[in-house]
């Protein structure tokens, strides 16, 4: 079971919503705590590629590298850390709503820890996620039924 879950409807098909979530430049857009993110290499996304991600949790920045671990357009992919103190989990799915105009968008986030992340997952990591990840799929959400993407 994840330490995180959480679904939202949106007004936008499944495979915009999906084209957008996978798209590693947009998470600053829509995740408050991603400062930078960008595809490590030349190959399209998708099993194996890599993502570099920045994140600011209080004061403290925490570079991280994500390995995409599943990738079923327009379903279904899977992310996770690979580096680092604090290595995130996230499984993300996409569920056509109706006549396939509208998405439900689901999160499932968990973390590892490594070193002197044995603390701060406990403490600081898991309840900023919890705050933070309603908050990313109500801006994803904006962003994506103002077609702003």
């Amino acid at each position: 079971m994840s330490a995180i879950k959480e679904t939202i409807d949106i007004d936008r098909s499944p495979e915009d919503v999906y084209a957008y979530v996978t798209d590693p430049s947009h998470l600053p857009e829509w995740q408050e705590s991603a400062i930078s993110a960008h595809q490590v290499g030349e190959i399209p996304i998708g099993v194996g590629s890599r993502v570099a991600v920045t994140r600011r949790v209080g004061r403290r920045e925490f570079p991280m590298t994500m390995e995409v671990t599943e990738f079923d357009p327009p379903r279904s992919w899977s992310m996770r850390g690979i580096d680092g103190p604090v290595r995130g989990k996230v499984h993300g799915t996409i569920e056509a709503l109706g006549d396939g105009s509208r998405s439900r968008l689901t999160l499932d986030l968990d973390f590892e820890s490594h070193g002197r992340g044995k603390v701060l997952v406990p403490m600081v990591i898991r309840p900023h996620a919890r705050k933070e990840v309603p908050r990313d799929e109500a801006a994803l959400k904006i962003l994506l039924e103002q077609g702003i993407t």
